[in-house]
């Protein structure tokens, strides 16, 4: 009887590590840090299709799970931050992009010159592969008029201007909608040469 005994609270020993493990990673990957992959070149060269990166979740807050409110505010996107979010036209995907404009902010684009404020944007990041001008009478990739940043929101960008999907095209992502920001590449995976990027690993994002 005392033989069984120990067994059982070996057993229970065992049981309460791997539950409390597994509660302490769930509350850092829903609160801290979580892990994403890149599926696609929208944010090229800074970000290549298998890069593995990590998101910071606490810098902008604490926010409810699925309601999204933050209860335990820290800070708002800045400008060139490299953000995670929830897609606002399909909740059920994540984009990342770059800031270009916050709150307040006017952004307008003329022949792929982006103007923030009435002034020509120091567009650090930003890679241009098409030589072509889309006129804005037929999509905004181009040539974009006045937007104004409402409060509470962000506009963004993806690096590879030509190939990206952006606020130029569905508007403006809530900061509820913001789950964190990028700034570590741990792992990247180069499916074409079948081989690890080794020169990227653990490069700090800018």
């Amino acid at each position: 009887m005392i033989q069984k005994a120990k067994q059982k609270s070996k057993f229970q020993e065992y049981a309460e590590a791997i539950i409390i493990a597994i509660l302490i990673a769930m509350f850092i990957r829903t609160f801290i840090v979580q892990a994403f992959k890149i599926p696609s070149g929208s944010m090229k060269p800074t970000l290549q299709i298998g890069d593995h990166i990590l998101v910071n979740k606490f810098i902008y807050g604490v926010k409810v799970p699925f309601l999204r409110n933050t209860i335990i505010p820290v800070g708002d996107p800045k400008r060139d931050d490299i953000v995670v979010f929830i897609y606002p036209q399909d909740r059920s995907k994540d984009f990342i992009k770059r800031v270009i404009g916050v709150s307040g902010d006017t952004i307008e684009i003329k022949n792929k010159q982006i103007y923030l404020n009435g002034k020509p944007y120091n567009d650090r990041y930003g890679v241009y592969v098409d030589q072509y001008i889309i006129p804005g009478s037929l999509q905004p990739r181009d040539n974009l008029p006045p937007v104004t940043v409402p409060p509470n929101a962000i506009f963004v960008m993806g690096d590879n201007r030509d190939q990206s999907y952006d606020s130029r095209f569905w508007g403006v992502v809530d900061l509820k909608d913001v789950m964190g920001k990028a700034f570590i590449i741990y792992w990247s995976w180069d499916r074409e040469a079948f081989g690890v990027r080794w020169s990227r690993l653990f490069d700090l994002l800018k």
